[in-house]
């Protein structure tokens, strides 16, 4: 069975963390929505009728862009994907999004807000899969 990635490991946190970026980060994110979404991990946020991955996803969109902001984040790009062109033939994503943070601090300030949190079960509903890739801007390119 292929492994499927939600959430960090705390070994991916000591990671990130040791990396010490200067500067904003943007966090690559690959998606995979389910077909319909699951909120059996957290039905108090679901909806009165099943939606897709995608709809679940929309909503969790929506309602975290406020904390976004709040800690100096934005969305720099969300769109649609599918097979890579270089890449695994069998991999595909269902989305890609591009979310700028101002920095390592600002970014675990936003994924440790109690209000964030409350929500979060929005996305665990929404994906299958994903993959997120904190990146740095590198001045040598």
């Amino acid at each position: 069975m292929e492994t499927k990635y939600l959430y960090p490991t705390r070994e991916a946190g000591r990671e990130f963390i040791s990396r010490q970026i200067q500067g904003s980060v943007v966090m690559l994110n690959l998606l995979r929505f389910r077909e319909i979404a699951d909120y059996s991990s957290t039905p108090e946020l679901a909806p009165d009728i099943p939606i897709s991955g995608r709809e679940a996803y929309e909503i969790y969109v929506r309602q975290t862009l406020p904390f976004l902001k709040e800690s100096g984040g934005d969305i720099l790009f969300m769109g649609k994907a599918g097979h890579f062109l270089i890449g695994p033939e069998n991999e595909y994503w269902d989305a890609v999004m591009l979310i700028r943070q101002k920095n390592v601090n600002s970014f675990l300030s936003f994924e440790q807000n109690p209000e964030y949190m409350k929500i979060i079960g929005h996305r665990t509903a929404a994906l299958v899969d994903s993959r997120l890739l904190p990146t740095e801007e590198d001045d040598k390119f």
